[in-house]
C-alpha cells in the first residue's frame, strides 16, 4: 500500500506542478515530453519486472525498481533544465515499472479470488488518501517551497515501502533457467519511441509528408513488425502472445490501452486549463485534478464488491458509462464554468477508471494459475501505461498542432511573433500579468481552443472503451 501510494502520489503532485515546472524551465512544446518519457520507460518495463518478479520473487525485484524510482525521483528535483528533466524522468520511470504491476501481483498472490476483489478494492483505495494529499502538497509546494519537492517527496515513502517487504513478505520461489528478452525490449523501445516523435513533432517541427517523418513511421512499423515476430520465436517472451489467445485478456488488455489515454488527457493537461485560461492558482487546479483520485479508489471498492454479485462485465460497462460522462464534461468545459465544472467531470472519469480497471485486473488474475499471474497482470499494467505514453503524445501532438497553428494566424493580425513557447508566459503568475491584453486574450483563447481539441480527443477513445468492453465474454453469473 505504501508502493501503491508512492506511485498514486506521483501522478497528481506531478501534473499540478506541471505548469510551474515550465514557467520556471521553459520548454512548453516539450511540455508532454516530462509524461511520455517517464511513462515509455515504464511502460517497456512493466513485462520484464513481470517476468522477472515469476523467475526471481517478487522481493528483489521490487526493492530493485524502488531504488532505481527514488534515484530518479532525486536527480528529477535537481534538474535545471527541461532536458535534463526528461532525461531523468527517463530514470524515474524505468523503476516505476516495478512499484504498481508488483505490488499488485503480491496481493493476487496472498488472497484468494473471493477475497482478491475486496483486498484490491482497498489497495485502490490508497488513491483515495493520494487524492486528498497529493494535489494539496503540490499546491503547497509550488506556491510557497519549491517544484522539487514534488519529486523529492517520493524518497520516504519509497524507503519505508522496502523496508515493509523485507520484513513482512516471505516467498518461496522455484529456482530454473532465466532467460530475459532483451531483444524485445529493446525493438519495442526503438518502435514505441517512433510513433512518439512523430506524434508530438509532426505538423509542428517537421511536415507530415517529411523525410523525417516517413523515415520514423517506417521505423515504428518495421520495429513493431519485428517485436512480435521476436515474441514469437523467444523462449521467455517479453508479451507472450499465448496469452492474447483468452478473449478476456485481449479485450481487458485492449480497453486498458484506450481508458489509459483518456487518464492521461485528463491529468496531464487540465492543471494547464485551470492555471493558464481560468487562471487559478496550483491549488485549484490540484483541487480539480483530486476529483479523479477521489472518485476512482470509492469505485474500485465498490466495484471490487460487486463484481461478486452482479459479474464483471456489468461493473466494466459501467465504468464505461462514467467516462463518457466525465468527457461530456470537459468537451463542454468552458472558462466562465470554473474549476467546479473540470473538478465533476474529474471525478466521474474516476469513478469510470475504478470500475473498469478493477474489474481487468481482479478477471485476468483469476484466469491464469500462478507461473504466469506475474506476467498476465504485468501485460495489463503493459496496456493502460503503453495508452497513456501513446495517449499523452498523440494528444500534446494535437495541442501543439492547433496551438501552433492559431498563433501563427493570429500572429499575423498583430503583426507580433508567436510560438509555441511564449505559452510560458501565460503559465507563470508574474509573466502573465506583465502581458498586453491583447495578447494575453489572444493567448487564453488559443489555449482554450487547442485543449477543447484535446477534450474531443478524450471522448473518441472514451467510445471506443466503451466499444470494447462490450465485447467482454459474460460470466457464469451473468448467464445464470
Amino acid at each position: 500500500m505504501l508502493a501503491m501510494f508512492m506511485a498514486a502520489i506521483e501522478g497528481t503532485i506531478v501534473s499540478t506542478a506541471m505548469p510551474s515546472i515550465v514557467a520556471e524551465l521553459g520548454g512548453f512544446s516539450l511540455f508532454s515530453w516530462v509524461f511520455s518519457s517517464f511513462l515509455l520507460m515504464q511502460a517497456i518495463s512493466v513485462p520484464i519486472y513481470g517476468k522477472l518478479s515469476d523467475l526471481f520473487g517478487r522481493k528483489p525485484v521490487f526493492t530493485a525498481g524502488v531504488i532505481i524510482f527514488l534515484i530518479g525521483s532525486l536527480l528529477c528535483g535537481m534538474a535545471k533544465s527541461m532536458t535534463a528533466l526528461i532525461v531523468f524522468r527517463l530514470l524515474q520511470g524505468l523503476g516505476a515499472g516495478a512499484v504498481q504491476p508488483i505490488a499488485t501481483t503480491i496481493v493476487g498472490d496472498i488472497y484468494t479470488m473471493e477475497e482478491r476483489a475486496k483486498i484490491q478494492g482497498y489497495l485502490s483505495s490508497v488513491w483515495g488518501i493520494s487524492s486528498v494529499i497529493g494535489p494539496t502538497l503540490g499546491g503547497v509546494f509550488v506556491q510557497y517551497i519549491n517544484w522539487s519537492w514534488v519529486f523529492w517527496i517520493n524518497l520516504p515513502i519509497g524507503i519505508a515501502a522496502i523496508a515493509g517487504i523485507h520484513l513482512f513478505l516471505h516467498e518461496g520461489v522455484e529456482k530454473k533457467s532465466h532467460k530475459i528478452d532483451y531483444l524485445g525490449s529493446a525493438l519495442l523501445l526503438i518502435s514505441i519511441s517512433s510513433l512518439m516523435v512523430v506524434l508530438i513533432q509532426g505538423g509542428v517541427t517537421w511536415a507530415w509528408t517529411s523525410t523525417q517523418v516517413l523515415l520514423l513511421l517506417l521505423l515504428f512499423v518495421v520495429g513493431l513488425l519485428l517485436f512480435l515476430w521476436q515474441e514469437r520465436r523467444a523462449v521467455e517472451p517479453l508479451m507472450p502472445i499465448g496469452i492474447w489467445k483468452n478473449r478476456l485478456i485481449a479485450v481487458s488488455n485492449l480497453a486498458s490501452l484506450t481508458t489509459g489515454a483518456v487518464m492521461m488527457g485528463v491529468s496531464s493537461f487540465l492543471p494547464t486549463f485551470v492555471q493558464g485560461v481560468m487562471e487559478r492558482p496550483p491549488t485549484i487546479a490540484g483541487f480539480t485534478l483530486g476529483m479523479m483520485s477521489v472518485g476512482w479508489p470509492l469505485a474500485s471498492t465498490v466495484g471490487g464488491r460487486l463484481m461478486i454479485r452482479l459479474g464483471s462485465r456489468s461493473v466494466a460497462l459501467a465504468g464505461g458509462v462514467a467516462l463518457l460522462i466525465g468527457s461530456a464534461f470537459f468537451v463542454t468545459l468552458q472558462p466562465q464554468y470554473g474549476p467546479v465544472w473540470a473538478a465533476v467531470g474529474s471525478f466521474f472519469v474516476g469513478v469510470g477508471m475504478g470500475l473498469a480497471t478493477t474489474t481487468f485486473i481482479v478477471s485476468i488474475q483469476s484466469s491464469v494459475d500462478w507461473q504466469t499471474r506475474g506476467v498476465a497482470t504485468a501485460s495489463n499494467m503493459f496496456m493502460r501505461i503503453l495508452g497513456s505514453t501513446v495517449g499523452a503524445s498523440l494528444l500534446a501532438g494535437i495541442l501543439n498542432i492547433r496551438m501552433h497553428s492559431y498563433l501563427q494566424a493570429q500572429g499575423k493580425n498583430l503583426d507580433v511573433p508567436l510560438d509555441l513557447d511564449v505559452t510560458n508566459s501565460l503559465l507563470d503568475p508574474a509573466k502573465r500579468e506583465a502581458l498586453p491584453a491583447e495578447v494575453l486574450t489572444l493567448l487564453q483563447d488559443g489555449l482554450t481552443v487547442s485543449l477543447h481539441s484535446v477534450y474531443w480527443g478524450v471522448m473518441i477513445l472514451t467510445l471506443l472503451s466503451f466499444l470494447l468492453i462490450l465485447f467482454l465474454p459474460k460470466n457464469e453469473r451473468q448467464e445464470a
